[in-house]
């Protein structure tokens, strides 16, 4: 996993997650206490409610990215760009300053004249963005989204059968396309992923960002540190039935999960809330590099097949190699003698383990490919067996 450096503040494994604040200086932004546009309230706001409660980082947004509003020009974004700049002047606090714009020529300004780092929530869409960024040695959030200016985070809109190929286009899932879509137009040496969480489009769906979530451990095998927006987020509300806000409480559950899956820069409006969160995500997160003088020792933080599968195959590893490497221990209770004696024979068959845990609680050991295998089999039969086996296909993924 690659570190970056962000204008001095470290971001990756070795550091503590950091917490990115968010300042609107467009009028049309729907979370009206980060709103402003007189650049002394803002900095009050900025040293006071973001670098004063814990943000290392402070986001500026020159327009709302909500895609009810019209794009702005990058001339528009410039015209606004002046109120932002005076607001860093004032602030007194010490934080990373990223301005979140689409626009190369934007970015160029902003970093010539007192921004740290890029936001970009188009994903270099604009072309010079990555050359912007390297020339200005500027740390860079990348956020998925397909090549198109006007369309941020609309993963599911890209011509996938024409960028990757038709048989990939009809096997992807959503994940797979915000995966691919970060791809895009590549990376610099100071690129931070952003997996695009949020309805950026009406395709976009709550139970796309909850599967996003779920498998936010796959995008470390991109090798970048990685940024998530999840802060009040539809996706969390739904499930606990709150409205935005009565979300905090949704919010920083999520938080300390994402940092345990890998998540180091975490976007939000609460940022003492957030941060602390994020401090007891990274305080039980089992994730540890041992340095030598010969050599250095990673533990890869690898919770499933797939997020294996994902980082074989951006080493041009075979990535079915995973399937024998991974091991499972699952625990099954509840059989009937005549099931437990069939399923010990099936695993013995199938290179799997069948162990008895005691009572009428058994345990099944194996790779994911006895697993599948025993699965198979028991999709075979009938009954509770035959459900089991679907089960266990579905739990080894």
């Amino acid at each position: 996993m690659d570190s970056v450096d962000a204008a001095g503040l470290g971001i990756g494994d070795e550091y503590p997650p950091r917490i990115m604040g968010v300042l609107n200086v467009s009028e049309e932004s729907p979370y009206d206490p980060s709103v402003y546009d007189d650049p002394a309230a803002a900095a009050r706001y900025v040293d006071e409610a973001l670098i004063g409660q814990g943000a290392d980082i402070v986001d500026v947004g020159l327009e709302s990215a909500n895609k009810r509003f019209e794009v702005l020009t990058a001339e528009e974004e410039l015209e606004r760009l002046h109120v932002a700049l005076e607001t860093i002047d004032r602030v007194t606090g010490d934080a990373v300053f990223s301005i979140e714009t689409r626009y190369a020529s934007v970015a160029d300004e902003a970093l010539a004249s007192g921004f740290d780092m890029v936001n970009d929530i188009c994903g270099f869409a604009d072309p010079e963005m990555p050359t912007v960024c390297a020339d200005h040695d500027a740390a860079v959030a990348k956020m998925a989204s397909p090549p198109d200016l006007e369309r941020p985070g609309a993963v599911e809109e890209t011509d996938w059968a024409a960028r990757k190929s038709p048989a990939w286009a009809a096997e992807a899932d959503y994940v797979d396309m915000v995966y691919e879509a970060l791809k895009q137009n590549g990376f610099t040496e100071k690129t931070i992923v952003d997996p695009a969480f949020g309805g950026w489009s009406e395709a976009q769906t709550l139970e796309d960002d909850r599967e996003t979530f779920r498998r936010l451990g796959e995008f470390r095998a991109l090798g970048k540190p990685m940024l998530v927006s999840i802060n009040r987020k539809n996706f969390l509300g739904e499930l606990a039935g709150r409205e935005t806000d009565e979300r905090l409480p949704v919010s920083l559950a999520a938080t300390s999960m994402a940092v345990e899956r890998g998540a180091h820069v975490i976007r939000t409006h609460d940022v003492a809330e957030t941060r602390d969160a994020a401090l007891i995500g990274a305080a039980f997160t089992e994730r540890s590099t041992v340095t030598r003088e010969a050599f250095s020792l990673s533990r890869l933080d690898l919770g499933s097949t797939r997020e294996l599968r994902a980082y074989l195959a951006e080493r041009d590893v075979d990535p079915l190699l995973a399937d024998d490497w991974v091991h499972h221990a699952l625990e099954i209770e509840g059989l009937d003698p005549g099931d437990v004696s069939l399923l010990a024979r099936v695993a013995g068959e199938s290179g799997a383990v069948w162990i008895e845990g005691g009572g009428d609680q058994w345990l099944l050991v194996g790779s994911t490919a006895a697993i599948a295998r025993v699965s198979e089999r028991l999709r075979r039969e009938s009954g509770t067996v035959a459900e089991l086996g679907a089960e266990l296909e579905e739990t080894v993924r």
